[in-house]
């Protein structure tokens, strides 16, 4: 009886923290968060084993979906068999009815027969108290699957609301997102102005993933469509946006980017707190050396991007970037999500320029967009733009 009340409250209360609470629990000591973080453990290992690429990130991205599938079962067998053994201490002593089974087994059959409401009725409770216990247990049931039924479309909502803002960054900040991409296509375009609007909305987009992951941390879990996306991709991508402008950009006001990087940043303290990780040790070179940093102020230039040439600006943004890069690569580690450089790659190609005709598309855009229009095209050079749409045509 007191193991069967004890597990049976032990596994109500989880399940109503994760399912119901929007309330980020505190409480170190949690089946879920120990049951998560044994089985990541162990998926997290088999997946390292697995060269890098696509294949260790099919791998990987089952975790999620089959984590919580199999959650359920274990909050389920748990309550069946918590009211099996309250059955079993509620039923009169004597042999067991029934052919040749023990008699804890035929109360955990119809226990698990009362908890999904099935009813054969073959084996029924003896007691007044047995029968009060069943009845709740029906109810229990009840709930259980309901409140199950209810609770997936909510996660995978919260996850294509996440997931959404992700993929936009593709056409902006390139596949994977990056900063020095963000600003040059920007600058390019004579969009810098607009970047003001765009960080607003990924603030927005912070506290929204702030509340939902906090609530729901299972999402973290959950990855991107393409391997080389992830939520932590575009936080990095999006801090590393702020920390340039708040630095050295010249023609963007730096208030938004001072909000939409306090906001990241909250969102990063409060993600590795709840995964209780570590920041990794910072030593300035990880993600933006001198090659690195000298090949980003190629892309400002080659772009029209202003930057403050003050000898003083690296060693700012080395002493901003060790205020988040830390916590930003602890995370990453632990997810095994990589994270983006600060400019793109020879060989990166954004997803929307894949498939048929779309380098042809990419030329194409690209000429209309830093030209102002086709009219600004064709008064620039008109023999040579007619030639440049006459070879698109051909290809």
């Amino acid at each position: 009886m007191l193991v069967g009340v004890a597990l049976l409250l032990v596994v109500l209360q989880d399940a109503f923290e994760v399912m119901l609470l929007p309330r980020r629990v505190q409480r170190t000591l949690r089946f879920m968060r120990l049951y998560f973080r044994a089985t990541w453990t162990v998926w997290s290992l088999l997946g390292a084993r697995l060269p890098a690429g696509a294949r260790r990130e099919r791998f990987l991205s089952v975790f999620g979906a089959l984590s919580m599938v199999l959650l359920f079962a274990l909050w389920a067998t748990a309550l069946i068999l918590a009211f099996a053994l309250i059955e079993w201490s509620l039923q009169p002593p004597g042999p067991a009815p029934g052919s040749g089974a023990s008699f804890f087994s035929e109360q955990a059959y119809m226990s698990g027969v009362t908890f999904f409401t099935l009813g054969y009725g073959d084996v029924v409770p003896h007691t007044a108290g047995a029968r009060l216990v069943a009845v709740f247990e029906a109810g229990t049931g009840i709930g259980f699957i309901a409140v199950v039924i209810g609770y997936l479309p909510v996660l995978y909502q919260l996850f294509s609301r996440r997931e959404a803002h992700v993929i936009q960054l593709d056409g902006r900040a390139g596949s994977p997102p990056t900063a020095g991409t963000m600003l040059a296509r920007h600058a390019e375009a004579d969009g810098l102005d607009k970047l003001d609007e765009l960080l607003r909305e990924w603030e927005i987009w912070g506290s929204d993933l702030l509340e939902s992951h906090l609530s729901y941390p299972m999402l973290a879990y959950y990855r991107s469509q393409h391997d080389n996306q992830s939520w932590l991709a575009a936080m990095a991508c999006v801090m590393d946006t702020c920390a340039l402008v708040l630095v050295g950009v010249e023609a963007i006001r730096p208030l938004q980017a001072r909000m939409t990087f306090t906001m990241a940043r909250q969102v990063l303290v409060e993600m590795a707190r709840s995964f209780q990780i570590q920041p990794s040790r910072y030593d300035g070179g990880d993600r933006l050396d001198g090659a690195a940093f000298a090949r980003l102020m190629a892309v400002f230039e080659e772009a029209g991007v202003g930057w403050t040439s003050g000898s003083q600006a690296e060693d700012t943004l080395a002493a901003l970037r060790a205020t988040y890069e830390p916590l930003l690569d602890g995370l990453a580690r632990y997810l095994l999500l990589p994270l983006p450089g600060w400019t793109a790659g020879d060989d990166d190609a954004d997803h929307w320029e894949r498939g048929h005709r779309g380098l042809i598309a990419s030329h194409l855009i690209e000429q209309l967009s830093s030209r102002g229009g086709t009219s600004k095209a064709e008064e620039d050079d008109p023999a040579r733009w007619r030639r440049l749409l006459s070879r698109f045509r051909s290809d």
